[in-house]
C-alpha cells in the first residue's frame, strides 16, 4: 500500500514542508485560471456541468445522514451549487472555499440565508473549535492535498466533530473525470482502496479517555457517473466518528479491517467462491439461492435490498432473472471491490454496490420491497436494532428473507466456544432469533432450523472439492486446498454435535 502511495505522489518527493508548499502554490494557480467565471462549469470542471448537477445532486444528498438541527461545515463549497440545499436541511451551514471568486458567488447566491457563514480559506489553514461540527460535507477537495496534508485533515476533522459526527466526501479516483481542458494538472488521483485505507487508520488520542478514529459508514460509487459518463471513478464516504478501544477487533484500528485482513482477504474470498460456486460466498451457492429467492416471487421494478451481498451472485441472479433493482450492501471492501468489477463487467445498471455498514446505514422509510441476506448477521451484536431498522426500510407488505449460522442451547463445547470467539460472531438460537423478528415488529414469521440441510450442502461441497481438487491446486495452493477442505470438515463437525446450526428466517410487514 505504502508503495502504492509514493507512486501516486509521482513528482511531489522532497522534503516535507517543500512538497506542501509546493502543492498549495500549484493549486492557487491552477483554480485561479479556472475561477474566472465562476461558473458551475469551471468548478466542476465539465462541459456537461449542468446535466451532471441534474442527476448527481438528489443522488449524493440521499445518503447524507438526518441534519435536522445541525451545524455543517462544508469544505470545497465552490459557488454554491450544494450549499443551498444544506442550508435548508441543517441549522447552521458555514461554506468555506479559498478561491474569492467563488466565495463571491456563494455569497450572492445564498447570502439572503439567516444560517449561513461564508469563509475564504485554505484548509489546510482552517481553524474550527474542538466538538463545535456534528456534520463536515466535502464534494472535490481532498484530491487537491497530499498525503500529509490528508492525515492533517483528517485528524483536524476528528477534533472539530462532535463525538458521533460524520465526515462526507467525494473524490475523482484514479483518473481525471473532467472534460476541461488543463494546462497542468495538479491533482492526486488515488485509488478509492488508498483513500480508504487512510481514512481509518488514522486516529487521535485524547487528553482524556480512548482513542478516536472514523469508521467507515458508507463508500459507493456516484451512480449518476456510471449511467452518465460511462465513468465508476467518482467514489463517495460517509464516516462516523466513534471511539477506539485499544484491544477491539482483534488488534485491527475498526471491524472493517478486521475482515478484510482476516477471514475476507481477496484470496480468501476466491478460495470460497471455488466451494461455493461462481459468484456466491454462502451456504450452497446458486442452488440455495434459487430456492430461497423463489419463496419471495420476485416481480419486475422491485426493489431489493441485499445485506451482506458478498461478491454479487445473488444480486445478479435476482435482476437478471426478476428484473428487480437490487443495492448490495457488504462491509468487506475486498468483497465489494469485486462485486463492482463483476457489474461492470455485467453491464447492468439495476445492481449497485456498496461498502456499507447496515447498523450505521441510513435509507428513508418504505424504501424496499424486499431485504435478503444470506449468512451475514451473524457478525452483527444487536440484532434486535438492526431488525427493527430492516421493518422500517421495508415498505407495507414487504418481504424480510434472511439465513444465518446460529447455534444450540448452551453449554457449548469448547471447541465451539474457540471457534465463535475467533470469528467474532454472536450466535442464537433459531427460536431465539424468530422471537427478535417478531420483536421488531414483523408478522409471519417463519423461522426453520435447517442444519440438516446445511450438513447436506456441506457434504456436497466437499465432494465436489475432492472432485476438482487438482485444478483447486492449479489455481491456488496444497496448502490452500488443505485449509478450505479441513475447515468445511471442521464446520461438518460442529453441526453434527449440534453445537452449530444455520437458520432459515422469512417474515412480512403488514
Amino acid at each position: 500500500m505504502e508503495k502504492a502511495l509514493l507512486r501516486a505522489e509521482g513528482q511531489w518527493h522532497g522534503s516535507a514542508a517543500g512538497r506542501s508548499g509546493q502543492t498549495r502554490t500549484k493549486m492557487t494557480e491552477f483554480w485561479k485560471e479556472h475561477s474566472k467565471e465562476a461558473t458551475v462549469e469551471e468548478m466542476m470542471l465539465d462541459s456537461q456541468a449542468n446535466e451532471l448537477t441534474q442527476y448527481e445532486l438528489p443522488e449524493i444528498l440521499s445518503i447524507l445522514p438526518c441534519l435536522r438541527e445541525s451545524n455543517v461545515l462544508e469544505l470545497g463549497a465552490g459557488i454554491g451549487r450544494y450549499t443551498s440545499h444544506l442550508l435548508t436541511k441543517a441549522k447552521h451551514v458555514t461554506a468555506v472555499d479559498f478561491m474569492e471568486s467563488f466565495v463571491e458567488k456563494n455569497r450572492r447566491n445564498n447570502g439572503h440565508h439567516s444560517n449561513v457563514t461564508f469563509i475564504r480559506s485554505d484548509v489546510t489553514k482552517l481553524e474550527i473549535p474542538k466538538n463545535s461540527i456534528d456534520f463536515i460535507f466535502s464534494n472535490w477537495l481532498l484530491m487537491y492535498l497530499s498525503d500529509e496534508e490528508l492525515k492533517t485533515f483528517i485528524k483536524k476533522s476528528l477534533h472539530w466533530l462532535r463525538p458521533g459526527g460524520f465526515l462526507f466526501f467525494r473524490e475523482s479516483c484514479n483518473h481525471r473525470s473532467g472534460d476541461t481542458k488543463r494546462e497542468f494538472n495538479p491533482t492526486y488521483y488515488r485509488t478509492d482502496a488508498q483513500y480508504s485505507h487512510l481514512v481509518s487508520s488514522v486516529d487521535v488520542e485524547e487528553p482524556e479517555g480512548p482513542k478516536i478514529g472514523f469508521d467507515i459508514v458508507l463508500k459507493k460509487k456516484v451512480q449518476a457517473y456510471i449511467e452518465m459518463k460511462n465513468n465508476p471513478n467518482q467514489v463517495c464516504w460517509l464516516l462516523e466518528k466513534v471511539s477506539r478501544s485499544s484491544d477491539s477487533q482483534n488488534g485491527f484500528s475498526t471491524f472493517q479491517q478486521f475482515l478484510d485482513n482476516q477471514q475476507y482477504t481477496n484470496r480468501g474470498i476466491l478460495r470460497y467462491e471455488k466451494m461455493f460456486g461462481a459468484g456466491y460466498v454462502s451456504t450452497g451457492g446458486p442452488s440455495t439461492t434459487k430456492e430461497f429467492v423463489d419463496m419471495l416471487n420476485l416481480k419486475p421494478g422491485q426493489k431489493v435490498l441485499d445485506v451482506g451481498c458478498g461478491i454479487g451472485g445473488g444480486d445478479f441472479y435476482m435482476a437478471k432473472t426478476f428484473g428487480v433493482e437490487v443495492i448490495g450492501l457488504d462491509l468487506s471492501e475486498n468483497m465489494v471491490n469485486i462485486a463492482m468489477e463483476r457489474a461492470i463487467a455485467e453491464k447492468l445498471p439495476s445492481v449497485q454496490f456498496e461498502v456499507a455498514d447496515a447498523t450505521k446505514r441510513m435509507f428513508p422509510d418504505c424504501s424496499f420491497d424486499v431485504i435478503y441476506s444470506r449468512d451475514t448477521i451473524l457478525h452483527i451484536d444487536n440484532k434486535p436494532a438492526l431488525f427493527k431498522r430492516f421493518h422500517s426500510w421495508l415498505k407495507p407488505g414487504g418481504q424480510l428473507l434472511i439465513s444465518d449460522y446460529c447455534c444450540g442451547e448452551k453449554p457449548w463445547t469448547p471447541v465451539f466456544e474457540t471457534y465463535v470467539k475467533q470469528r467474532g460472531y454472536i450466535l442464537y438460537t433459531p427460536p431465539q432469533y424468530g422471537k427478535f423478528l417478531t420483536e421488531a415488529g414483523f408478522c409471519n414469521v417463519l423461522a426453520e432450523d435447517r442444519t440438516a440441510q446445511f450438513i447436506q450442502v456441506i457434504e456436497t461441497e466437499l465432494e465436489r472439492a475432492e472432485a476438482i481438487r487438482k485444478e483447486f491446486i492449479e489455481e491456488f495452493s496444497d496448502e490452500d486446498y488443505l485449509a478450505i477442505v479441513n475447515g468445511w470438515k471442521e464446520k461438518l463437525a460442529r453441526s453434527k454435535s449440534g453445537d452449530q446450526r444455520w437458520g432459515l428466517f422469512y417474515a412480512t410487514k403488514d
